[in-house]
């Protein structure tokens, strides 16, 4: 067989196939609409609140006629409507820059991502407290963001990175975690819910003593690092990216130094995350990035900076959209507050205020679900995609199976034998509609762990449901079929 390209002429073997575009999707089509009740999950639907919440989740579901299966969410989620809508009304109807009139939640910084969240302390709080010869403790398990900002201070400070390998069933070893802590540790940084081993919290019974062999959060038990960290003197880093968006997250009770997280993995914006830092660690530490809003006063010689945010409990907040006055009011359980200016030292320049709008509309969104009916619901629909996934001939899931003391995230990745995660993706969007994904997941030192160079990922979200798992495996299927036939 021969193929001809302008200038190139490819000599294939005979026995290659060529693989045919899906005529139907020559010229794509999408038509947008809102999710259906019916289609809602079946245990979140019968929840009379929970049903005009899912309609108006908004969503492209259809490619020339076909519905489309979305199963990337631990890469980003759907935007429902009240967040575009909070977007909207913002742009059309009280656009202004922030100058001195939008204040700042205590405790709480604002950032580009989640990303940025991590350098902010990397670079605020590592390069002022770091010296040659201090350890930050990771896990083989963390997301790029949360390794590559911490070599960075390595090489300026001379600090030492340890990291913490896996256990024989594929979960970050906390013994020997604790083993490693000693006087030379200054800080963990931790993932809460990891992106790849899709584990998730699990729950003590009633009566039951808190142990290490009962999993909580990505099988890192937060509560209890953070208690042996602070015993040594160190600080904890959480990265909660997949954690935040799908279950109940309580600062106050984790006891965390920090903790990191993204708007858009959590049904709002991109371009906005947010860091919470302890009033009394934000106090201490120097600005991050220099510019207008973050000064106090700016002489020719020098300068002096606007407060840290300082201290107030972040969970339970509701964001107001500024009107006339343009203030964002927060709401604590009963209480409402009206910021004052302090907080904007680490946020330089006009910050993403439509952005900030819309997150707090996808807090409102999430929190009227009921962030724990959320859980329980993904708890259910993740088993529910563990045991399918493992009924296919030749998948290789990643991470211990769900069991009584082990509660999996809605996500699993996973290979199948002899077929590329790539060219699996690829297929299953072009021929079937299915969207995951494939590649290294932004965690290349996990995947060279497992000795893989990448995996396929599907993640599902609280708008997911249990038809849309079986026709992914259908699908699946259908696609180790058409690779086996090249055998």
């Amino acid at each position: 067989m021969m193929i001809t390209m302008e200038g190139v002429v490819l000599k294939l073997p005979p026995s290659l196939r060529i693989i045919k575009p899906n005529p139907n999707r020559t010229n794509r089509t999408f038509r947008t609409a809102t999710f259906a009740s019916a289609s809602a999950p079946a245990p979140l639907s019968t929840d009379p609140q929970l049903a005009n919440t899912h309609e108006n989740l908004i969503f492209v579901q259809e490619l020339n006629g076909k519905r489309i299966v979305y199963l990337d969410n631990a890469a980003t989620s759907q935007k429902p409507a009240a967040v575009l809508n909070a977007l909207q009304e913002y742009y059309e109807t009280y656009n202004s820059n922030v100058h001195r009139g939008i204040h700042y939640l205590r405790e709480i910084v604002f950032t580009r991502n989640a990303t940025e969240a991590i350098n902010l302390v990397a670079y605020s709080w590592g390069l002022s407290n770091l010296k040659k010869g201090d350890e930050v403790v990771l896990t083989v398990a963390e997301h790029h963001s949360a390794i590559v900002p911490w070599q960075f201070v390595a090489q300026k400070t001379g600090a030492v990175l340890k990291f913490v390998s896996l256990t024989e069933d594929e979960v970050p070893d906390v013994e020997k975690l604790r083993e490693i802590l000693s006087s030379q540790t200054k800080l963990i940084v931790v993932h809460h819910v990891s992106n790849v081993l899709g584990l998730s919290d699990g729950k003590n019974e009633p009566g039951q003593t808190p142990s290490l062999l009962f999993l909580q959060a990505s099988v890192l038990p937060i509560d209890q690092i953070v208690s042996w960290a602070h015993d040594v003197g160190a600080k904890v880093l959480v990265d909660a990216c997949q954690s935040v968006p799908h279950m109940v997250v309580d600062v106050k009770s984790l006891d965390a130094d920090f903790l990191v997280a993204s708007s858009h993995k959590m049904c709002g914006p991109t371009g906005v995350g947010f860091l919470y830092g302890k009033s009394e660690l934000l106090s201490a530490m120097p600005p991050f990035l220099g510019g207008g809003e973050m000064i106090s006063d700016v002489y020719l010689d020098h300068s002096t900076f606007a407060e840290p945010p300082s201290s107030w409990n972040f969970y339970h907040l509701r964001f107001v959209p500024p009107r006339i006055n343009k203030q964002i009011k927060v709401a604590f359980g009963d209480q409402k507050f009206v910021e004052n200016q302090d907080g904007k030292r680490f946020e330089a320049g006009t910050p993403a205020i439509g952005e900030a709008i819309g997150l707090g509309a996808a807090v409102d969104y999430l929190s009227g679900i009921g962030m724990q009916k959320i859980h329980d619901y993904e708890v259910e629909l993740a088993n529910y995609l563990y045991d399918r996934l493992c009924s296919v001939p030749n998948v290789r899931v990643y991470g211990p199976p769900p069991s009584r003391t082990v509660n999996r995230a809605a996500l699993c990745s996973f290979n199948v034998e002899d077929v590329h995660p790539t060219d699996l993706a690829t297929f299953l969007d072009q021929q079937h509609s299915i969207a995951i994904r494939s590649g290294h997941h932004c965690a290349q030192p996990l995947h060279r762990y497992l000795g893989v160079n990448a995996s396929a990922r599907a993640s599902l979200y609280f708008y997911n449901t249990k038809e849309d798992v079986d026709e992914f495996i259908r699908a699946l299927n259908d696609t180790i079929s058409f690779f086996a036939s090249f055998k």
